[in-house]
């Protein structure tokens, strides 16, 4: 198994201006291509571990696959390849446009009113508004995000994503350098652990939210996003679009929700506007 951090040698200049020389802890990065049978899909930039669970979770995440029942084996071979191969019997959807709009765009996804309108074909509708959960539980919750990651602490360069239920629990977390593949790692685990849709559970992530973060929780029917930092403009109109609750900026004493508040209990109104940033 190969590991996501390693020690390389490296000098810090101190307070007194002296070089020293020492070794330090870093994340590690590296390509992997992900293929169904012979057909390429996508190459990504990710931290080694949970291939398999990244795999799948892309791969739903983009609508091509859409129940793990699909799926006879996930291989993962010595040239940074995880081949997923299908049942007989079993077709892959959304093939083509998925391999054109990654190769084009990386992992952001076709920009626009395209994007959204393509989340929608893929057979998502609104979220349920039958989830409750504290305001004081989101504050929370990236404390205990940060908390439990075990390789952060050591390099300080990895992003996490971690499922929470409506108590604050921290039920899985993964890490990795881009957000969007440690929120496809969590997502694969759940989906080929057939627990999707993710009705009652929480998606937190480090750093800011982007449109596709906010696509992967809608496409995994989770009613709540939490980003310690900001969304962006594309983020918030497809979360709008689906009636997800989409909160930025957490804090221990604070945090922007940007739609669906209905989800938040133990709240007080004011017509008051002071926006965190």
């Amino acid at each position: 198994m190969r590991t996501s951090a390693i020690s390389v040698p490296i000098s810090t200049i101190d307070a007194t201006g002296t070089l020293v020389s020492r070794l330090d802890t870093v994340a590690v990065e590296d390509p992997v291509e992900i293929r169904i049978g012979r057909s390429r899909v996508a190459i990504t930039m990710r931290t080694p571990g949970h291939d398999r669970e990244l795999a799948a979770g892309f791969l739903f995440g983009e609508g091509i696959l859409t129940r793990p029942d699909q799926i006879s084996a996930i291989e993962i071979t010595k040239r940074n390849e995880v081949i997923v191969r299908l049942r007989r019997g079993e077709r892959a959807a959304n093939l083509e446009r998925s391999r054109r709009n990654f190769y084009m765009t990386s992992s952001c996804g076709v920009c626009g009113k395209a994007s959204i309108d393509a989340v929608r074909a893929q057979g998502c509708g609104l979220l349920p508004l039958d989830f409750a959960v504290e305001h004081s539980i989101i504050e929370s919750l990236p404390d205990r995000l940060r908390a439990a990651q075990p390789t952060f602490d050591q390099t300080g360069g990895l992003h996490a994503a971690g499922l929470f239920d409506n108590e604050g629990m921290l039920l899985s977390i993964f890490e990795d350098v881009g957000r969007h593949n440690a929120v496809d790692k969590l997502i694969g685990t759940e989906f080929l652990a057939g627990r999707i849709p993710l009705r009652d559970r929480i998606i937190v992530v480090s750093g800011r939210t982007s449109f596709e973060l906010v696509q992967k929780t809608v496409m995994a029917g989770a009613p709540l996003l939490a980003a310690v930092g900001a969304p962006s403009s594309l983020a918030v109109e497809l979360a709008l679009r689906f009636r997800l609750t989409l909160c930025g900026f957490v804090r221990k004493d604070r945090f922007n929700v940007y739609s669906t508040p209905a989800r938040l209990t133990n709240i007080h109104e004011t017509s008051e506007r002071r926006p965190l940033s």
